[in-house]
């Protein structure tokens, strides 16, 4: 009985074994590498060899001066590249002190290092296997902007958590009004506009008469005076006017703060400016009003002064989703060979799982990719245009619903801005009517090969125009 239990142990070991000696056998491409397990309270290293001979493998402390220790410890073995695994925040400061320090350093996924089946699993072992593979060169590296990006790309983030946060006191800003049974919000499309603001404010400094609050409708409203006056007459409790001052206090913070973070997203825009001369940029045909979240900057032109191109000639990126993809990607597209390499990045295209010549599942793999959301949103403002990716959403929605349409669309936009970005051509726009054409054309072939197919030949017939009467 005892051997029988033994034998699928046996197997385990030996398997293991082999794939040691396999691994041992595979040249080495990075002889100097070390593998590092990120932790939040320590780092795990493990190195080739050290100078003295002692052990390879040492635990430091994730505060600064550990990192400091970590760093010279580094430098003495004569390590030149590190590899260490992507574990969100934990890893981040570690990952810049890495490269201040001048050497290579790579983020690679958790699933690139996963252990051999059955092998124990410690914080020891895998800064040991992590070691171990990155000197074979089998880690693939996770994409990481460079250094100017990526602090452009934490000032774009903390602008974004701003203004989702400035929201919800927008919403209790609205739960306030209707509990004192003020229906502001019927009567005028946003209370952050002109006219609900100059209301609240009139109330919270004490005003309570709806005929001399709807005097200060803005001539743009579409509302009378004596229809405000109607929805304005409530009923005022004093702990409904405290939540209302502390929400309206706390969304004029926000965006005094949101107002602080543009001024140094516009600093690091000019910091990453172009140094050649670049022509004029055309003025916009249709300029939408400033609203409260806009940035107080002009955001296309210092987008442009970077780039050298005009990112907002792309149907649905606006200057807040141009600012959010150069952000999230930065400029240099090369980082991904190919524009299906870049699309399979972001998730934005088919994700095929065949077995047995069957396939078995199509969908776009899931992910939380600020830039495949900028996309996906981007898409989704093209629904009522008049324009060639707005035909080709509507025209996907009636076949596949409107979430696969939306990916479908974003995808096609992501390929257009891979193009514009990593080549310079500019974006020739299209109509819908030329869609379709194009449309018609698909058809036609299509048509033409189904027949072909089945021992059929199509033939095409002229229909009379209107200014020739059929014959009788």
């Amino acid at each position: 009985m005892s051997s029988s239990r033994s034998a699928p142990r046996v197997a385990q070991l030996r398997q293991q074994a082999e794939a040691a000696a396999k691994l041992e056998s595979m040249p080495v491409r990075n002889p100097h590498a070390a593998g590092i397990d990120v932790g939040d309270a320590s780092h795990w290293v493990c190195v080739d060899s050290t100078p003295d001979g002692s052990n390879p493998i040492r635990e430091f402390p994730a505060h600064t001066p550990g990192l400091r220790d970590l760093v010279d410890w580094l430098r003495r073995c004569g390590v030149t590249t590190v590899a260490l695994e992507a574990s969100g925040a934990y890893g981040h400061v570690l990952f810049l002190t890495l490269l201040e320090a001048g050497w290579n350093v790579i983020i690679t996924s958790p699933k690139f290092t996963r252990q051999i089946q059955g092998r124990p699993k410690t914080d020891r072992l895998d800064c040991q296997w992590i070691q171990r593979l990155h000197k074979h060169g089998l880690l693939p590296s996770v994409f990481q902007p460079d250094d100017a990006t990526q602090t452009l790309r934490d000032f774009v983030r903390q602008r974004a958590n701003l203004v989702r946060l400035s929201g919800h006191h927008i919403q209790r800003l609205q739960k306030a009004l209707e509990l004192m049974n003020l229906k502001l919000t019927l009567v005028v499309e946003d209370i952050t506009g002109v006219t609900g603001l100059k209301i609240i404010r009139a109330i919270l400094a004490g005003e309570r008469n709806p005929e001399v609050l709807a005097k200060l409708r803005d001539r743009r409203c579409k509302k009378t005076e004596s229809e405000i006056a109607i929805a304005l007459d409530g009923r005022y409790r004093d702990e409904h006017l405290l939540e209302l001052r502390c929400c309206f206090h706390m969304w004029e913070q926000y965006l005094a703060m949101v107002v602080a973070v543009d001024g140094a997203i516009a600093a690091q825009l000019q910091r990453m400016k172009k140094t050649t001369a670049l022509p004029p940029l055309p003025k916009r045909k249709h300029v939408r009003g400033r609203r409260p979240h806009d940035p107080a900057f002009d955001v296309r032109a210092a987008l442009y002064l970077m780039l050298g191109l005009d990112l907002t000639e792309l149907e649905g990126l606006d200057e807040l989703n141009a600012l959010t993809l150069i952000g999230e990607l930065g400029t240099d597209m090369t980082k991904w060979p190919t524009v299906k390499h870049f699309t399979s990045w972001l998730g934005l295209c088919p994700n095929f799982k065949k077995t047995g010549g069957k396939v078995q599942s199509s969908r776009t793999r899931r992910g939380k990719g600020r830039a495949a959301y900028t996309f996906r949103l981007a898409a989704w403002s093209l629904m009522r245009s008049k324009s060639y990716l707005g035909a080709h959403l509507r025209r996907q929605r009636s076949r596949l619903g409107a979430p696969k349409a939306i990916t479908a669309t974003a995808h096609k936009l992501a390929r257009i801005f891979y193009t514009v970005m990593r080549y310079g051509v500019e974006y020739q726009k299209r109509s819908e009517e030329e869609f379709v054409i194009d449309h018609r054309e698909r058809m036609e072939k299509q048509l033409q090969r189904r027949a072909k197919e089945l021992g059929y030949e199509l033939k095409k017939i002229e229909t009379p125009s209107a200014e020739t009467p059929a014959a009788v």
